[in-house]
């Protein structure tokens, strides 16, 4: 699934962003408008979707489930749904890639299904971990077993029927909510699922907007197996996770003043803007307005003098996958910024934590790594070469890096970018970043 010849960013330092951008759909929204609309009844049509290779994954794995689905074109998509019983076993195994989300959301819905599949994924997929819903899945009477570690990968067995559970998170995570939620659908009675701090809910208005009930409370969420999903119209924001290198890159250079345009902001998922503020970055929130049962606005960001700051861990659920943005600004700001409770980030595409302070170290920061965050001094960034280790946030993050080095940046590993962002170069490059596609081996 995901490109493997080697491909390296080469970013000149400085230069400023402008302009009115809108970058792609939400890959999260992206993976559910097909995993639901397959399962419904009737024909789900969707505007907005991910050309990546993530959610290429999840459309593909469900076309080879029986599922007929035109598309992608120009990010429209045609689901025409064969209901919750009406998935076809595959003729082999399903490679989800390098996406974690598919993986752990397929392991819910396809737990009850009356076939056994089996799904696989690439290199950095098979050290994710996956117990945290397997576990779960086992206590409903799912049999799914996992690699060597609780990793890919995963062997789903079919099984007479699940039972709902109450179940309550260790950790905030929506991708477990969301796989215990999709095996709810099958389940005999109520399966309800307790976060101990907020975390994305598409799932759950997604599930409302096919038509299907939930009970939610605070910290809560509650549904009843063996209703129907009705197919619908889902109109999908652009994604705020890749808008965040954007906030990043015009917050660090002088000058920059850049439009994003119907950004996601679902509240669950806005706390990189909270972050971004607190560490001085002026951004404003225009337009507001809700499409497709998710809260879009246009974001405008101008270059602003960055201070260091305390992030609370409170914020960290709500940011977590841009995390790799929030660690560049904190190194192009002045003072120290201390982010803590963010262990989550060490099992990411990659350790995170790890790997932002290597390359933050390699531009010359004082970045020191914690069990669960960083502390980073900021203020000044040399030029240098940075190894994104396969990470597409990684890649992307460093490569806005360069707005604000005193000298050019090489980002290697770049080519799992195309999972979450297709296009970056030319958008960011069209919008003002000195950006220059390596590929081949290095000379």
């Amino acid at each position: 699934m995901t490109v493997s010849s080697p491909i390296r960013f080469a970013v000149r330092h400085g230069g400023r962003l402008r302009g009115c951008l809108r970058v792609p759909g939400d890959k999260s929204i992206s993976h559910r408008s097909v995993m639901l609309g397959s399962v419904a009844e009737g024909v789900t049509r969707v505007e907005g979707f991910l050309e990546g290779e993530d959610s290429l994954a999840t459309l593909e794995a469900f076309r080879r489930m029986g599922v007929r689905i035109e598309g992608p074109d120009a990010g429209r998509v045609v689901v025409h749904g064969v209901g919750l019983h009406g998935l076809r076993p595959p003729d082999g195994p399903l490679d989800l890639g390098n996406s974690g989300t598919s993986m752990r959301l397929l392991a819910g819905l396809l737990a009850p299904q009356p076939f056994g599949v089996t799904l696989v994924g690439d290199t950095s997929l098979t050290r994710r971990p996956m117990r945290r819903v397997t576990e779960p899945l086992a206590a409903m009477g799912a049999r799914v077993e996992t690699g060597a570690g609780g990793t890919p990968p995963l062997v789903i067995h079919p099984v007479p029927g699940l039972r709902g559970i109450d179940y309550a998170m260790p950790v905030a995570s929506a991708q477990v909510k969301s796989c215990l939620l999709l095996a709810g659908l099958y389940a005999r009675g109520e399966t309800c699922v307790r976060e101990p701090a907020p975390s994305r809910d598409h799932t759950e208005r997604m599930l409302e907007g096919f038509g299907y009930r939930l009970r939610r409370s605070p910290g809560r969420v509650c549904l009843t197996g063996g209703g129907r999903l009705a197919a619908c119209e889902v109109q999908v924001p652009a994604d705020i996770s890749s808008a965040a290198f954007f906030l990043l890159g015009a917050s660090i250079a002088p000058g920059s003043d850049v439009v994003l345009e119907q950004v996601g902001m679902n509240p669950t998922r806005t706390g990189v803007i909270d972050a971004l503020r607190l560490l001085g970055a002026d951004i404003t929130v225009e337009n507001e307005r809700v499409a497709g049962h998710e809260p879009v606005a246009d974001l405008r960001v101008r270059s602003a003098r960055l201070r260091g700051a305390v992030i609370p861990p409170e914020l960290v659920p709500l940011a977590i996958d841009e995390f790799p943005a929030l660690f560049v600004a904190a190194a192009c700001a002045e003072g120290e910024t201390v982010v803590s409770g963010a262990a989550e980030l060490r099992v990411k595409e990659s350790d995170r934590i790890q790997v932002m302070a290597d390359g933050l170290q390699a531009l010359g920061v004082d970045a020191r790594p914690t069990p669960d965050g960083m502390v980073v001094r900021g203020g000044r960034i040399r030029g240098g070469r940075i190894d994104s280790r396969g990470d597409h946030r990684v890649a992307m993050a460093f490569a806005m890096a360069a707005l604000a080095a005193e000298g050019d940046v090489l980002v290697e590993d770049c080519a799992n970018v195309q999972t979450s962002f297709p296009g970056f170069p030319e958008l960011s490059g069209g919008a003002g970043l000195g950006i220059e596609v390596l590929t081949g081996e290095p000379g």
